[in-house]
């Protein structure tokens, strides 16, 4: 169901011409059957004059390109081909782009085909890999990519001016690309046009393909300066243009923050803080009295799953957006490996009629595409996700050479440029950033002689049992949710929970709350319970952690609210990136990228809405509302 500017994407449709895709409902190609390839360069490329901008740069610089229709990806494939050819490898390139209608993935893999790679040139091979290999589903919103270390790329999936309406990123040059004009004349319109201008960096210049005096007039009462220049091959025109106004300085690069930065805890949020972190060029120390892994984030098997709702929410989006991001980072980190678990779906049993509508009417909305989503009259299966040994994750992740651990605890901590953490001997460290991912333990920490204690954050207690397989069990492949979780065996034991306790701040052990998950194995999956073993299942270990909740369910990710404020200001150099509940697998990697991005002043890979939504700031904004509408 469509929220707002979210709605259900319906995929492209297209029929092909020899080797060129042409979109059913507009009649008109995804490139030129002359050269597609050569005019995208001229135009875009040349356009933009992105060969000697791009040689220009220097390490630390960041070039964001902005598009207004994906289509094959040949527009950003061809940038970040001439990027890594022409700029230091110390500067990184941001490629955003919006598609209403995206190619189905067979249909992508064919259209990129006719574009072979030059003799001898793997670049352009391993771009084209990346994206295939990326590509992410036809659902709603944001979703990052990395086609190199240093050139990311977020698709955003729907209607153009909402989304670059409420995009972060601010843009140094554009692609307006589209099918033309007198074909698909919703997508030129002002409304457009504004918002590109609005997220245009001062000297921000624009090329496209068309020269319709309509597109010129409405460009140029957006504030850009356009003129015409001769067109690629038998087209006699095309336009390109600059955003600038009087006292504009002359158009220079961003520059990335990097620095040195502290992460307190080496559990999923941690370990994804820090890699997200190290990856953009900062050295990270992760602070962990226990080590790796040894809190919440510690059981022997999770579960990479999602909760599917038919209805766009900003929770119910980042749900879903999260479970995307989190199987890109697993692909794009090789794991799991043999032995720490499978991504071969994840089998979501209904345990009540009320969950069983629910999951179906996803299925049905085409918010959730049968890529991700099948949902039968019994049971759903979340295609793409599985199970996995989430300490191996966690030191896969800190497995870097600008990071490094210490088994250290984190007892205070001071905002500022730079902030400071006070460590338990009194040893002070400074730091540019420092990332909070203790979970509910951010509430006993003191920053500048005041506890976090008023953060809106719920401690739930939860066992896991740990059963031996049996000659039936051993050979289950997928992980099934019920009314807890099951997985398959790792090193011969499964994963058999948990229990879920608001109240109870207990860390021993229980041989109640073992009883309780087998009953509710018994309960839900009768079959699964009789081949591990029925009454004489035999737990062989158990683990008490306790899982970290929001009052809203979701996360808080950014930077430490300003308790004195109104929510908008916060603390400086002090970041949070907690209450990840039961889903620490599947949110951990999209909010390390949003926070990493955001600390090193990169466009994160969100729209606004949903970066709202998981601010920290959010509670106290409602705060203050409530009391302003009382008053």
């Amino acid at each position: 169901m469509s929220i707002g500017d979210f709605a259900p994407i319906r995929p492209a449709r297209l029929h092909w011409q020899d080797r060129t895709p042409v979109a059913t409902d507009y009649d008109d190609p995804y490139f030129s059957r002359q050269d597609g390839r050569a005019e995208s360069h001229y135009v875009f490329l040349d356009g933009n004059r992105l060969p000697e901008r791009f040689a220009a740069l220097t390490d630390g610089d960041l070039f964001v390109i902005g598009e207004t229709g994906f289509g094959t990806g040949l527009n950003m494939l061809l940038a970040a081909d001439l990027f890594l050819a022409r700029a230091p490898a110390g500067a990184r390139l941001d490629l955003f782009s919006v598609e209403k209608h995206p190619l189905g993935a067979d249909d992508l893999a064919r259209a990129l085909a006719a574009w072979p790679a030059p003799d001898g040139e793997s670049r352009w091979a391993t771009l084209c890999d990346a994206l295939r290999d990326q590509y992410p589903p036809a659902s709603p919103g944001c979703h990052r990519l990395w086609l190199a270390d240093n050139v990311s790329l977020t698709l955003m999936l729907g209607e153009a001016e909402p989304l670059w309406r409420l995009c972060p990123a601010r843009v140094d040059a554009w692609f307006l690309d589209g099918f033309a004009p007198a074909r698909n004349a919703d997508m030129w319109q002002p409304a457009l046009f504004r918002a590109l201008a609005a997220h245009s960096r001062p000297g921000a210049t624009l090329a496209t393909f068309t020269a319709a005096g309509a597109v010129r007039r409405g460009l140029r009462e957006a504030g850009f300066r356009v003129r015409r220049i001769d067109g690629f091959g038998h087209k006699r025109h095309m336009v390109v243009g600059e955003r600038s106004e009087a006292g504009d300085p002359p158009w220079r690069p961003a520059t990335l923050r990097r620095g040195t930065a502290l992460v307190a805890g080496a559990g999923l949020a941690g370990a994804t803080s820090a890699r997200a972190l190290a990856e953009r060029g900062w050295q990270v120390t992760v602070l962990d009295p226990a080590g790796i892994a040894r809190g919440a984030s510690g059981n022997r098997a999770g579960v990479v799953y999602s909760t599917p709702s038919p209805h766009l929410t900003a929770q119910n989006r980042f749900y879903q957006l999260s479970y995307g991001h989190a199987l890109r980072w697993l692909r794009r980190y090789r794991f799991p490996g043999h032995g720490q678990g499978a991504l071969n779906g994840v089998v979501q049993h209904y345990v009540d009629d009320k969950q069983s509508a629910k999951i179906r009417a996803a299925a049905d909305s085409g918010a959730w595409p049968d890529t991700l989503l099948v949902a039968g009259e019994h049971s759903a299966e979340l295609r793409g996700g599985g199970y996995l040994n989430p300490p191996a994750w966690c030191a896969a992740l800190l497995d870097h050479p600008a990071i490094t651990v210490e088994r250290r605890t984190l007892g205070g901590l001071r905002p500022g440029t730079p902030a400071v953490a006070v460590l338990e001997d009194g040893s002070e460290r400074t730091a540019d950033a420092i990332v909070i991912a203790t979970a509910g333990a951010a509430r006993d920490l003191e920053v500048s002689s005041r506890e976090l204690g008023d953060l809106p954050l719920k401690r739930i207690r939860g066992q896991v049992s740990y059963c031996r397989a049996t000659a039936a069990s051993a050979a289950w492949e997928r992980a099934r949710c019920h009314g807890g979780y099951l997985t398959p065996a790792l090193d011969g034991l499964h994963c058999v929970g948990a229990t879920f306790d608001l109240h109870d701040g207990d860390p021993a052990p229980r041989d109640d709350d073992d009883r309780a998950n087998l009953a509710q194995l018994r309960q839900y999956l009768p079959d699964r319970w009789a081949e591990l073993g029925g009454d004489a299942i035999e737990v062989v270990e158990r683990r008490v952690g306790f899982r970290c909740q929001s009052t809203d369910f979701l996360p808080l990710t950014g930077p430490l609210p300003d308790p004195d404020g109104d929510g908008s200001t916060a603390l400086p150099g002090l970041w949070l990136n907690i209450a990840h509940g039961s889903r620490g697998l599947t949110g951990t990697p999209l909010c390390a990228e949003i926070l990493a991005d955001r600390i090193s002043d990169a466009p994160p890979p969100a729209d606004g809405p949903l970066l709202e939504a998981l601010d920290p700031g959010r509670f106290l904004r409602r705060k203050r509302k409530k009391l302003k509408v009382k008053s």
